[in-house]
């Protein structure tokens, strides 16, 4: 039986919707995670993830199957001043960013997040970059097994607040 196959490429504009209702639906089902309604701006922004390629070297990646199903998404973020988050990753300079990882509840556990932080850090080294710096919360607590075991490091200088959230910086050097 053969393993089951996954792509790995850049989204097409008319996969952004579909990608932006599954990003809604990842976030809005993590438990201790702001909802829709105490958080509308990001939820808006979460729906209309597309719009964020429009910012210089920042890349929607989504996963696919072998049909075209889209399986999961992330936002590929070459220059940090495009990031978008509170605290100081913005001012990151010679550094890349990844944001809004998500992975449909049916395609858990089959690796599709780490293939996706993998294509993110791989650019990043094709770019020769110094770092790749993430954020995550509490209710991701489960995807910190994941970036820890990526090579990324726990970076309190990168943490914020997001509103009453707190946000937690990590970090991957990639230079020696």
């Amino acid at each position: 039986m053969q393993p089951e196959k996954y792509i790995i490429r850049n989204a097409r504009q008319s996969e952004f919707e579909a990608i932006g209702q599954l990003m809604v639906n990842v976030y809005s089902q993590l438990a201790g995670f702001p909802t829709p309604e105490q958080q509308p701006g990001y939820y808006q922004m979460l729906s209309n993830i597309g719009n964020l390629t429009n910012k210089p070297t920042t890349e929607l990646l989504v996963a696919v199957d072998f049909k075209n199903v889209i399986l999961g998404a992330v936002v590929y973020f070459g220059d940090m001043q495009y990031y978008g988050s509170g605290g100081i990753a913005t001012t990151q300079t010679n550094a890349a960013g990844f944001r809004l990882l998500a992975v449909a509840a049916d395609a858990r556990g089959k690796g599709i997040g780490r293939l996706l932080c993998q294509r993110c850090i791989d650019k990043a080294r094709d770019k020769q970059l110094d770092q790749v710096l993430i954020h995550s919360t509490q209710a991701m607590r489960t995807a910190w097994t994941l970036y820890e075991s990526m090579g990324f490091e726990r970076a309190e200088a990168l943490d914020f607040l997001q509103g009453e959230l707190p946000v937690f910086g990590f970090r991957l050097p990639l230079k020696n």
